[in-house]
């Protein structure tokens, strides 16, 4: 386990386990749902991870590329998705460290797995007087263009009375199974759990902020690069958690070329790299 702290911020991360973020804290205050001491954090409500090389859910795990089709591992057999992409299962190492940040780098070779992704990734969390600073890149390590998206998924701690404010263009309906299916306008959402709880449902032309408005502390979370336009909202009833993930693409979106305009993966070509960052900061 990395532990990091600066001033109100205290951080935890699990190299060896998908370079998950078991803790993030400030002032004391859990930003994060703590993940349980030697918890699973791909089977847990709790903590955050790194998606990529794609995020949220392809059907079926098929990826259309120029004309072939590749099959990814459906590891949501329920409703037969490849789910959250391949890094959050896979070691980190680590690149550097020091009191306050740290530096992760992953490496995968897809030829020698079975697997259509070759790429290499990069994970950066400083902690600074002005919050916590998270940037992600992945670049393509293949000899031929490939598409990739990369996403965060943070299980924000939700008390009673907790409210969201964000903007947004446009919203998606989805089906029984968490697939988009039809867009609809939207002014983004302004409200306590009433106008979220229940919510797994993605949004297209985000500014890229976010406000959660707990009862103890606000949280601002302001985002660049190619997380800069979509936002997934995650809040099961009841569950005391609240996701906001910036993603780099619509859910499923390679094989529904009819929401393309509202969020694509990145065709990017070898060597060429997809990067994101994130800025949280706190306050009473």
């Amino acid at each position: 386990m990395l532990e990091l702290a600066r001033g109100d911020w205290q951080a935890q991360l699990l190299p060896e386990q998908g370079a998950a973020v078991a803790q993030l804290a400030w002032q004391g205050r859990d930003v994060l749902v703590p993940l349980p001491l030697g918890a699973d954090p791909t089977a847990s409500f709790a903590g955050a991870f790194v998606m990529l090389p794609w995020t949220n859910r392809l059907d079926g795990g098929r990826l259309p590329v120029a004309g072939m089709v590749y099959h990814l591992p459906v590891n949501r057999p329920e409703d037969g998705t490849a789910i959250h992409g391949l890094s959050r299962d896979r070691v980190w190492a680590i690149e550097s460290q020091a009191g306050d940040r740290c530096m992760l780098t992953q490496a995968l070779d897809g030829t020698a797995e079975g697997l259509p992704y070759s790429y290499r990734a990069q994970l950066s969390l400083a902690l600074g007087d002005d919050g916590a600073h998270l940037s992600i890149a992945v670049t393509n390590t293949a000899d031929q263009p490939f598409p990739f998206g990369l996403g965060w998924h943070p299980f924000f701690l939700r008390p009673a009375g907790t409210g969201l404010r964000f903007r947004a263009s446009a919203l998606f309906a989805r089906d029984a199974r968490t697939l988009p299916v039809a867009v609809q306008v939207s002014d983004g959402l302004v409200g306590d759990e009433a106008a979220y709880e229940g919510l797994d449902t993605h949004f297209a032309g985000w500014d890229g902020a976010a406000e959660i408005l707990r009862p103890d502390l606000r949280l601002h979370l302001a985002v660049s690069g190619a997380w800069s336009r979509n936002l997934h909202v995650f809040a099961p009833a009841g569950s005391g958690i609240i996701c906001l993930e910036p993603v780099s693409h619509v859910p499923d979106a390679p094989n529904r070329p009819d929401f393309a305009g509202y969020g694509p993966l990145t065709m990017l070509a070898p060597d060429e790299s997809l990067t994101a960052s994130l800025l949280l900061r706190a306050e009473f």
